[in-house]
Formats: structure tokens, sequence, C-alpha cells
């Protein structure tokens, strides 16, 4: 296992403290509007930020993301628009491409994951993350990641454990994506009482646990990351307020706003998660 990952940027995204992960759908609803999202999340304190690229067949996510990607393939991306899109992009925040791996591997004249890799490393991409891809069949797309210098993530389910956790973790690098439920993406009013479970089998690896699925406020933050995660991954609450400029026909800037107030809500909780974590562990 590559535990200390490939990747310095989002090596130091957990190294003090936890680490706040949005995910926006790029392109979505458009190129420009999707670009000033981005940077609100960049603002509003992210350490790393998963960018969706849009594929057809999301088996993973729920309808808020579906839709997503529906309106961005709508709007004209494509995977060369994608990268332009992360080459032009104004943050300081670790650069992560959620994607399936039918776009990694057709993507370039040969079929195989090292053309994208190679394309992704030199738009300024630091790792990926790959739903679909089992771990059993993760060494080439593993080695194109070593070469290019690029982390690769993989996302642990509630139900994952023995033989087939071992696999996960001895691949993945950067961080390990803790999914708090099972199930699809979606905003929920409540957090998982399986996460606990999850983050207490995922101890004895040594490598970061952010924890996803459903965290949309900043009390959720406070007790994922109390509760012993590395860091948080928030979604779907984060394209919700997408959609709602859609509906509403609200301007770039209300939503660019709304995205970095929340942004400020979630990392300000997570802090207060560590704090009180810190102070546990210091009174013990």
């Amino acid at each position: 296992m590559a535990e200390t990952g490939n990747s310095d940027a989002i090596a130091a995204a957990f190294a003090d403290g936890p680490a706040y992960v949005p995910y926006l759908v790029v392109g979505d609803p458009d190129y420009e509007s999707s670009k000033a999202y981005v940077e609100a999340l960049d603002r509003g304190g992210a350490d790393v930020i998963e960018l969706g690229l849009p594929f057809s067949e999301p088996i993973a996510e729920g309808s808020t993301i579906q839709e997503a990607l529906v309106r961005s393939l709508d709007a004209g991306m494509t995977p060369e628009r994608f990268f332009e899109f992360a080459e032009e992009v104004d943050v300081d925040a670790a650069v992560v491409c959620m994607t399936y791996y039918n776009l990694i591997y057709q993507f370039g004249t040969d079929p195989g994951p090292r053309p994208f890799v190679e394309r992704a490393a030199a738009a300024g991409i630091q790792g990926l993350v790959v739903p679909d891809l089992p771990a059993e069949e993760a060494d080439p797309l593993r080695a194109a990641c070593d070469e290019f210098g690029l982390d690769l993530v993989f996302i642990v389910a509630p139900t994952t454990r023995g033989d087939r956790l071992d696999r996960i973790m001895e691949h993945v690098s950067g961080y390990v994506y803790v999914q708090a439920r099972l199930g699809t993406t979606g905003a929920r009013d409540d957090v998982s009482d399986q996460t606990t479970a999850s983050l207490d089998r995922l101890r004895e690896y040594d490598v970061p646990k952010a924890v996803g699925f459903g965290i949309s406020t900043g009390e959720h933050a406070e007790r994922i990351v109390a509760g012993g995660a590395d860091g948080i991954i928030v979604g779907s609450a984060l394209v919700d307020l997408v959609a709602e400029g859609v509906e509403d026909d609200l301007s770039a800037e209300v939503v660019a706003d709304r995205l970095e107030a929340l942004s400020r809500e979630l990392t300000d909780g997570a802090e207060r998660g560590y704090r009180s974590r810190t102070e546990t562990v210091e009174s013990a």
C-alpha cells in the first residue's frame, strides 16, 4: 500500500487537522458558472476538491448528482474540456478527478488508463476516484498513477471487510473514501451509525480516512470528525445549491456565495469536532 501517497498536496491537506473535501460536477450548469462555483468552494476552506467528470451511467450516484451530470453533458462537457477546466480554474486546494473507468480506459488513441492519467497529471490533477473500479482490476491504473504521481482513492462501504478490504487498502493512496451508509449519494438529515463502525474497522490502516455520503450541515461534520474521521466529503448538499440556482434562475454570483457560506459552515463544524476529539484524548 502506498501509505504516504503520491501527491504532496493531498498529503498536506490531511496533515494538520480535518480536511474538507467538497465535490461538484464540472460544467454544471455551464462552463463559466462551474468555474465560479469551484473557486467559491476554495474560498470556503476546501483542502481537496473532487471534480466530477460526467459519465452517462453513474451507478454510485443518487438523483441529485445524476441530474447534475446530465446538465453538464447537455452543456457540452467532454474529457478534454474537463482537463482544460482543471488547467484554468484558480484554486489553492488539491484537485481530484472523480469519474468512471470506461472514460479513463477509452481516453486517447490506445485503450488503457495510461493516456488519461498522463493528461490528468499535465492538467494539475493530483488524484483519481473511480467508484466502479474493483480493486482486483486496479493494477494497470495503480501503475499509471504511480508513474505520473497521482493518488488513487478507493471507496470503502460499510459492508467492505476481510480479503476485499485488504485488497482495496493495498491499492489506495492519498486517502480512503469511507462511505457513511449503504445506497447511493444524497444529502441526509442525520448521520449514519455505520460510520463509527467503518472507521473502527479501518483504524489499523495508515492512510487518512475521509467520510462521505449524506453530510450536509456543520453539525454533521462536527459529529463525523469527533468520531474519528480525518476529513469530510460533501457532494449532494453542494450540488443541491447549484440545482436550486438553475431552478430559481439565480445569478452565478448568488449561487457562489451560497456555496462559500455552506463550505464555511462545514469547515467550522469539522474544526469543532477535531477540537472535541483532541480534548477528549488529552483528558484521557
